[in-house]
């Protein structure tokens, strides 16, 4: 009998988590494990909802505070494989599952253990007075609008696509022995921005494909944010540096463009090639990295 792990890391968004909770306690599949990884979040505890509880590993904050989202998500599934999962599907805080997603995923990574399975993801808008319907798969399903930058095949579908750039880490699953093949999150990534991609590409020069699962829905709770997301700037200069050093060029560049016309951020040009920098980084100088090149 397959046995499927759901993985979350959260810090903070202890409602979305709540929510979270019961919708996979709703599903037409439970899960028979679901790790929560808290990052410097000890409010988040252990909890049973509709039969399904969900245990909580807590991990430290990185360096300045951090987030170390890359290596909680690895603790995670090191904990679901330990445990004897034969599925890990990582799913973020906030993102509902829709009813038929642990099935959905199940089944594909039982069937073609070889790929990384993601599945459609609805942003919601902002919830009703009475919240979202959590624990009601077929009023989500009726919320049920996929992004536009994202493959949706329709459910009973299956798409592959190799193109890394698709790929996010909101929802997707994995077979251990894939996952062990593409050696999870790279954890020099700490903080916001990056890990997904990179994680993508490592998957496919390692030969692992990437496929869309329609029948694994999830629908992503609605919060607050900046665009561009100027509280991450430091985390994406890092993380980009980090990206462009491994794979030759840097990531999120619509952001990044964004930041320099709000003159946060501004570009250099060294016999390293394109590099950014803070505006206020003096002149003629860019951040060591030496340490990350592959």
């Amino acid at each position: 009998m397959t046995r499927v792990a759901v993985v979350t890391i959260a810090h903070g968004r202890q409602a979305h988590l709540d929510n979270q909770h019961a919708s996979l306690a709703a599903g037409s599949c439970l899960p028979d494990d679901y790790v929560v990884v808290s990052m410097a979040d000890p409010a988040i505890g252990p909890r049973t909802v509709g039969g399904l509880t969900r245990r909580v590993e807590h991990v430290p904050a990185g360096p300045g505070g951090a987030l170390p989202l890359a290596a909680a998500r690895n603790h995670g599934v090191t904990v679901a494989l330990d445990a004897g999962a034969d599925v890990v599907v990582l799913l973020d805080v906030d993102c509902l599952a829709g009813g038929d997603l642990v099935a959905a995923y199940a089944d594909v990574v039982g069937s073609r253990p070889g790929w990384i399975w993601s599945g459609p993801v609805t942003y919601l808008s902002p919830p009703p007075p009475a919240g979202y319907p959590a624990a009601d798969p077929q009023a989500l399903a009726a919320l049920d609008d996929p992004h536009p930058a994202r493959p949706a095949p329709a459910p009973g579908e299956l798409l592959h696509s190799d193109d890394p750039h698709l790929f996010w880490s909101l929802s997707f699953a994995v077979a251990p022995a894939t996952w062990r093949r593409v050696g999870g999150f790279c954890e020099e990534y700490v903080g916001y921005g990056g890990e997904d991609t990179d994680l993508a590409l490592t998957a496919v020069a390692s030969g692992v494909g990437l496929g869309w699962v329609g029948a694994a829905r999830a629908y992503h709770q609605h919060h607050p944010v900046s665009s561009p997301p100027v509280e991450h700037v430091d985390d994406i200069l890092r993380n980009g540096r980090l990206h462009r050093h491994r794979w030759g060029y840097w990531p999120m560049t619509g952001w990044l463009e964004a930041f320099e016309m709000q003159g946060l951020v501004r570009r250099h040009v060294s016999e390293d090639g394109e590099d950014w920098v803070r505006a206020d980084h003096p002149a003629g100088q860019t951040p060591s990295s030496q340490e990350h090149r592959p």
